[in-house]
């Protein structure tokens, strides 16, 4: 892996852009939360709110956004540290993207919001990046399982989103400690279009199945 020493910077802007939204729905109202989430019938016209419903959370709902800030503060700043800002940039984004495309194959009648996908797929990336240095991912996997699980029997959470989520970071990962030698940064750049095209394709079969 390339790390890098420099402070946690995307971290730190992705915790703040996700909490000035968060204050503008208090401040503005739902039409904020309205304009960001997604809703899978909107996506051939307002395609971005795949990546906007991760920085959207419930106005209802301070622990949701606060449970999700906090773990990127924990597990954001080690992978950001690792991998260095691009790729921690693009882990996120892509993660996201999968979250809302497991939405629209799996439960494309229900709106989602939030940064849990995301979150998933740094969570993913931490356990594919941890076993390839050797370290010790039960406990990871104990904290992915539960919290796998209560999106299963809580009601209004998305399992979804959380599931297409872990499995996008942890392609990443796994494409990034696949091709970690400076001498393969092609290969890797390769690998991450494949992943990102193959999230539209799959988009693309789930807006086709709404019509």
């Amino acid at each position: 892996m390339r790390s890098s020493s420099d402070k946690p910077v995307v971290t730190y802007v992705l915790i703040a852009l996700c909490l000035v939204v968060y204050a503008l729905q208090w401040v503005i109202g739902e039409s904020v939360t309205n304009a960001l989430l997604y809703y899978a019938p909107f996506t051939i016209v307002e395609p971005w709110r795949m990546i906007t419903a991760a920085f959207v959370h419930s106005p209802t709902n301070i622990l949701h956004v606060a449970f999700n800030m906090f773990s990127l503060f924990i597990f954001g700043p080690i992978l950001e540290q690792l991998v260095g800002r691009i790729r921690f940039l693009a882990l996120y984004l892509l993660a996201a993207l999968g979250g809302s495309v497991a939405v629209l194959l799996l439960a494309p009648g229900v709106p989602v919001l939030g940064a849990s996908g995301a979150i998933f797929g740094l969570f993913g990336a931490f356990f594919i990046i941890q076993r390839k240095l050797g370290g010790n991912s039960v406990q990871l996997l104990i904290v992915i399982g539960l919290n796998l699980a209560i999106g299963f029997f809580i009601p209004n959470i998305s399992w979804q989103g959380h599931v297409g989520g872990l499995i996008a970071g942890s392609a990443v990962a796994f494409a990034y400690v696949q091709t970690r030698r400076p001498n393969q940064a092609k290969w890797q750049i390769a690998f991450i279009g494949v992943i990102a095209i193959s999230l539209l394709v799959l988009t693309a079969i789930g807006v086709s199945s709404l019509y």
